[in-house]
């Protein structure tokens, strides 16, 4: 399908950059294809643009009249076998955000993931919180994990997460110039018990938003359950995954 170039996402969501810049570009908390783009639109949040008009657009949310909600994954810190399973079965286009220090030696476990139907996506090379430094350091970072996930799976990702959800303008000039066109925060997020918190807006899930499932700091419950338990919520809802590449 076609997707919408950074300009137009950042055009589609303009009148809500007033409502957001409360927000002064950082972001505290931790199979549905995408519809035509006369359909669909993201909410844009961040800083000033620093006189760049090619500078990727910061969403949350995607505005959409399609009936989907976007699970994504911070990290790659667990490696639970059985959520390949549960991704290949239930057929789940998540997106894994990967962080190369966290990963270490278990790119595997992430092609397999890949293998099934999952993307993979930039999430820095060490996992620092990026606001404040200088520009060659959160390039490096950015960049640095670019190379890395083409040289792991042959791929250059389209979308970034700033680690913690805290990012600035340099943040996003260092992300266009590695090749991002959209830095990916989150509206809901879930917790050990897989419950969610929001970061704005009314509680509960609604069509469009971004929901960010962080690692889990204990084997229990696995990240297998605490998917299965937001996958209740979502059908609850009369919702769907969809995948998020296809909205952005």
């Amino acid at each position: 399908m076609r997707r919408r170039s950074p300009a137009a996402v950042v055009c589609a969501g303009a009148i809500l950059l007033a409502g957001c810049a409360g927000a002064a570009g950082e972001h505290t908390g931790a199979d549905g294809r995408g519809q035509s783009p006369a359909h669909a639109s993201s909410d844009v949040r961040g800083p000033d643009r620093g006189g760049r008009d090619d500078l990727p657009p910061v969403v949350d949310h995607v505005r959409t009249r399609d009936r989907v909600v976007f699970l994504t994954y911070d990290d790659g810190a667990e490696r639970d076998p059985g959520f390949v399973t549960l991704v290949r079965e239930r057929r789940l286009p998540v997106s894994m955000f990967l962080t190369d220090s966290v990963v270490g030696p278990g790119y595997g476990h992430f092609a397999r993931l890949r293998a099934v139907g999952a993307s993979i996506q930039n999430h820095t090379l060490d996992h620092p919180a990026l606001r404040g430094l200088p520009y060659a350091g959160q390039r490096a970072e950015i960049c640095g994990q670019q190379h890395k996930l083409r040289s792991r799976f042959g791929i250059r990702p389209r979308l970034f997460r700033p680690p913690y959800g805290t990012y600035d303008t340099t943040t996003l000039r260092a992300a266009a110039d590695c090749g991002i066109t959209a830095v990916v925060l989150w509206r809901a997020s879930a917790n050990a018990e897989g419950e969610l918190t929001y970061t704005r807006g009314r509680p509960g899930l609604r069509p469009g938003d971004i929901v960010s499932v962080p690692s889990g700091e204990t084997a229990s419950p696995t990240l297998t359950e605490r998917t299965e338990r937001l996958l209740r919520e979502i059908e609850r809802r009369g919702l769907r995954v969809g995948r998020l590449e296809d909205y952005l």
